[in-house]
């Protein structure tokens, strides 16, 4: 009795879903034509509004100048500060680390400079360690 009744529900469920999924021809091919007009207005109203906007002027109070250029002479390497270390090179950088690495020796990034380079790089970007040397912010010196 439960298979006949479980055949049955599926039995209708399967009509029911078929029943769905006809297609009437008059309404698909009205709904092309409508996908059809609205795809198209959309595109030359979009043009349009594109070529009519005026472009953007920056601000008057705005500065004019370059951004600052990265200086290229590593200083002081053990004793360089996170905000010298950010206005550096990546070639400046790796010397820097390569000093502070050299200056503590047995430090847990001894024998990594990329894992140093890169701690030292997150490190420094924290506002807070702007005045902190490069070796205590990435924790190879102590404080």
């Amino acid at each position: 009795m439960k298979r006949l009744s479980i055949v049955a529900l599926a039995a209708g469920a399967m009509a029911l879903t078929l029943a769905g999924c006809g297609s009437d021809k008059s309404s698909d091919t009205n709904g092309l034509k409508q996908a059809g007009t609205t795809t198209v207005a959309r595109t030359t109203s979009a043009g349009a509004s594109t070529s009519a906007a005026a472009p953007v002027q920056p601000p008057a109070e705005a500065p004019t100048s370059a951004t600052a250029a990265k200086k290229t002479a590593a200083p002081a390497g053990a004793q360089t500060t996170c905000g010298d270390f950010r206005d550096l090179t990546e070639d400046a950088e790796k010397q820097v680390i390569d000093q502070v690495l050299a200056a503590n020796p047995g430090s847990f990034l001894d024998g990594s400079p990329n894992v140093a380079l890169g701690t030292a790089k997150l490190a420094c970007l924290a506002s807070t360690y702007s005045n902190t040397p490069v070796a205590v912010a990435i924790r190879v010196a102590p404080k």
